[in-house]
């Protein structure tokens, strides 16, 4: 399936406007990935361990599911609750179900960490994001909608051709 060009504004884009998109990208997915790490740093966390406590914030936390999501190992999202466990901000409890099964839960100090990890996240929306143009950031995401449909779309069509 060919993606035709959509037109934004008068005229379609380049290869150069192509290649200076995707470099603004690119360095956009580098500082959101090292802003993303000193959130976590900041509360003694790697970037990891907190992609896990906010799955486990949600309630419906299941460690296979977040492994195969995330393209990992059982065995390093294991080693990775070990180590909120041993931050004493998870616990777990057996399954009521299905005593092979364990319920994972914040403790009080983990939902402490989560909310100062929300506060300190507001804090950079409030200065870096809220003072740019409200026009420009809802066509901003308009774009990025339209984008992550395209790329999707080129995405399923190439592994549609592999089979």
């Amino acid at each position: 399936m060919a993606l035709r060009p959509a037109r934004i504004g008068s005229r379609p884009a380049n290869l150069a406007d192509a290649h200076a998109a995707i470099a603004a990208l690119g360095r956009l997915v580098e500082l959101y990935r090292e802003r993303r790490a000193q959130l976590a740093e900041s509360v003694g966390l790697s970037d990891q361990q907190w992609e896990v406590l906010e799955e486990i914030a949600t309630e419906h936390f299941m460690p296979s599911l977040f492994a195969r999501r995330r393209d990992s190992s059982a065995a390093a999202v294991s080693k990775i609750l070990r180590q909120l466990v041993d931050k004493g901000l998870v616990v777990a409890a057996v399954g009521r179900d299905d005593a092979r099964q364990r319920k994972y839960s914040l403790t009080p100090k983990g939902r402490r960490v989560m909310e100062r990890l929300r506060e300190e996240r507001e804090q950079a929306i409030r200065e870096v994001w809220l003072p740019l143009d409200g026009e420009g950031m809802r066509a901003f995401s308009d774009f990025g909608r339209r984008l992550i449909e395209r790329l999707e779309r080129h995405a399923a069509s190439v592994a549609a051709e592999k089979e």
